[in-house]
C-alpha cells in the first residue's frame, strides 16, 4: 500500500528522548503528536546516511503518536547536529565527543500549575504560570546541555483529575471504591493528553525539549494527591488495589508514551523493568551512569518495590561498576532530615524535631529519611539505603541522589560515616508561582535545624550551609545545572533566575 504524502499538522513535537550510548553512536528518539491520517515523511539527521522511518505508536482521537529513532555518530568534541523533515522545520542538538563527560539540567515540575500546601490542598496558581523554559532556553546556549533529567512532575495530576471529575468523585470515596466505572478511565487518558498538548507545546518549552534530549522519572504530582494518595496507601491485593488498578493503568500508559516515548508491548532497552511493569531507566554514559529508578508503579503501604524488582536492583547496580559517577534519579528525595517528614500512622514515641514537624504538617522519621517512608516502608528505604552503601564502597563508584526540593525548598544533604559519602541533591520547582505558604518556609527552616542533629551510631546526615548568603536552602523556582571536570569530579550549581546569587557544589 502505497504510503500517503503531504505536510504533517504538528501538534506537538518533537520531544526528544536520550536511548542511550552505543560505541561511538549517541541514540535518541524523536515524538511528534499528528492530527489526522497523514503519516509523516522520513527524518532526516546531519550524519546519518539513510532516512529515518517514522514509527506508529498509538492514536488517540484521530491525534496519531510517532516516533523516529536514530543514532548520531560522534566526534572527538562536542557537534551541533541538525534533524528535521526535508521541506519542513529543522531543529539542533548538541552531541557530546567521544570522550566527554555529559552535561546535564535537572529539574522538577516542568508541567505542574499549583503548589501543594503541607494539608494537601492545592493552592491556586494564575491560569498562566510563570514558567522557566525560557530562562532554560538561554542557558542552554552557554552551558550547551547534553541531557535534561526531569525528576518527576512532568505532569500536574491534580489538574489532570480536575478535568476528569468522574475519576476524581471515585478517588474522594476510595474507601468505597467499586468497579470503575465504563468510560471512566478513557475520561482519565484524554484529560492527560490534552494536559501534555498544552504544557509542552509552547515556543519555550517546544525549543527546550526538541534540543535537548530527556530522561523522565515520574512522581507523585504525575498521578495527582488523590491518585497517588490512594496508591500509595493501599495494601497489597486488597480490593482497593483492584479497583485503582484501571485507574493507574491509564494514568501510566499516558506517563510512558510521554515520558519514554514509548507502548507497553514495544518498550526500548534503556527501559529496564519494563519486564516487570516498571519503568525504571537506566544508562551508562563513559565514566558517568545515570539511574532513574521507579518508585512507584509497585508502591503499596508495605513496599516501594516489588520482590522482582529488588531481586534485579544489584544487577541494575553492577552494569555501573565501572564508572566513576552514577546519579539515581528517584523523584522524591531518599535522603533528608527527621524534622523535615512525618507520618500519622507511626506510634512510635516522637522526638523534639518530630512533634514539631506534625505541628507544621511534617512527617517523622529517622537521621535519614524520605518523605515516602511511611512506617510500613521504613524497612524498604533502609534496605534501598544500605544497598546503595554497599555497591559504593565495593565498587569504589560515587552515588548522587537527585529528586524535587525538600519542604518546597532546594538545596543538598549528605550523608556520611561508615567509608561512606552519599550526595542528595534537591532540586527547585521548575514552573509555576512558587510562593510557599508560611508552613513551608517553617519546614525549610526545621529540616535546617534537624540536620544539624541528625545522628546515628554510622552515620551523619548534614544540610551544608552555602558559603554565598549563609543559607542552607534556597527558595525560589529554577533547576539543577551539573557537569563535570576532567577528573570526573561532579559540580552542581543552582540556577535561580529571580536570585543573582552563586550557589555550586562539588562532589
Amino acid at each position: 500500500m502505497a504510503r500517503r504524502r503531504a505536510e504533517p499538522s504538528i501538534l506537538l513535537g518533537p520531544i526528544l528522548y536520550f536511548r542511550g550510548e552505543q560505541r561511538d553512536r549517541w541514540w535518541l528518539s524523536a515524538l511528534f503528536v499528528l492530527d489526522g491520517e497523514v503519516e509523516p515523511d522520513d527524518l532526516r539527521v546531519d550524519g546519518v546516511t539513510l532516512p529515518v522511518p517514522p514509527r506508529h505508536l498509538t492514536v488517540w482521537r484521530r491525534r496519531h503518536v510517532w516516533r523516529f529513532d536514530f543514532a548520531v555518530p560522534r566526534g572527538m568534541r562536542d557537534t551541533d547536529v541538525t534533524y528535521g523533515f526535508p521541506d519542513g522545520p529543522r531543529w539542533t542538538i548538541i552531541v557530546p565527543g567521544r570522550y566527554s563527560f555529559p552535561r546535564m539540567a535537572i529539574l522538577y515540575g516542568s508541567g505542574m500549575i499549583a503548589l501543594e500546601s503541607p494539608g494537601g490542598a492545592s493552592i491556586p496558581a494564575p491560569p498562566q504560570p510563570p514558567s522557566l523554559w525560557p530562562d532554560l532556553v538561554s542557558r542552554h546556549a552557554a552551558d550547551r546541555y547534553h541531557l535534561l533529567v526531569q525528576a518527576g512532575g512532568q505532569t500536574d495530576g491534580d489538574a489532570v483529575l480536575a478535568d476528569a471529575p468522574q475519576a476524581a468523585g471515585l478517588l474522594a470515596a476510595v474507601h468505597r471504591l467499586g468497579p470503575p466505572r465504563p468510560g471512566l478511565t478513557e475520561e482519565l487518558m484524554n484529560a492527560g493528553f490534552e494536559r501534555m498538548l498544552q504544557f509542552w507545546s509552547g515556543a519555550a518549552a517546544a525549543d527546550a525539549l526538541a534540543s535537548i534530549p530527556s530522561v523522565m522519572m515520574w512522581d507523585r504530582a504525575d498521578l495527582g494527591r488523590l491518585l497517588a494518595g490512594a496508591w500509595s496507601g493501599r495494601e497489597d491485593g486488597d480490593a482497593a488495589s483492584r479497583s485503582l488498578w484501571p485507574l493507574i493503568a491509564a494514568a501510566r500508559r499516558q506517563i510512558q508514551l510521554f515520558q519514554t516515548a514509548s507502548v507497553a508491548d514495544s518498550p526500548p532497552d534503556c527501559l529496564w523493568g519494563a519486564a516487570g511493569g516498571t519503568l525504571s531507566q537506566g544508562f551508562v554514559v563513559g565514566e558517568v551512569g545515570l539511574l532513574a529508578l521507579d518508585l512507584w508503579s509497585d508502591r503499596s503501604r508495605r513496599h516501594l518495590l516489588s520482590d522482582r524488582d529488588w531481586s534485579l536492583l544489584p544487577d541494575w547496580l553492577d552494569r555501573f561498576s565501572s564508572c566513576r559517577h552514577l546519579i539515581l534519579v528517584s523523584g522524591g528525595p531518599l535522603l533528608m532530615p527527621a524534622g523535615a517528614v512525618s507520618d500519622p500512622s507511626d506510634s512510635r514515641p516522637a522526638g523534639l524535631w518530630q512533634r514539631l514537624g506534625r505541628l507544621l504538617g511534617g512527617r517523622p522519621g529517622t537521621a535519614w529519611s524520605t518523605r515516602w517512608a511511611v512506617a510500613g516502608r521504613h524497612a524498604d528505604r533502609d534496605r534501598l539505603v544500605h544497598m546503595l552503601a554497599d555497591f559504593s564502597r565495593r565498587s569504589g563508584c560515587r552515588i548522587t541522589i537527585a529528586s524535587r526540593g525538600l519542604a518546597g525548598s532546594a538545596g543538598r544533604g549528605v550523608l556520611r560515616g561508615g567509608g561512606l559519602e552519599m550526595w542528595q541533591l534537591y532540586a527547585p520547582r521548575f514552573t509555576g508561582d512558587v510562593h510557599p505558604d508560611w508552613r513551608l518556609r517553617w519546614r525549610a527552616r526545621l529540616a535546617a535545624m534537624a540536620a544539624r542533629s541528625g545522628r546515628t551510631p554510622a552515620h551523619r546526615f548534614e544540610l551544608p550551609i552555602f558559603a554565598e548568603g549563609g543559607r542552607t536552602l534556597l527558595q525560589g523556582p529554577g533547576w539543577i545545572a551539573c557537569a563535570f571536570d576532567g577528573k570526573g569530579q561532579l559540580h552542581a550549581r543552582w540556577c535561580l533566575p529571580g536570585d543573582p546569587g552563586h550557589y555550586a557544589q562539588a562532589i
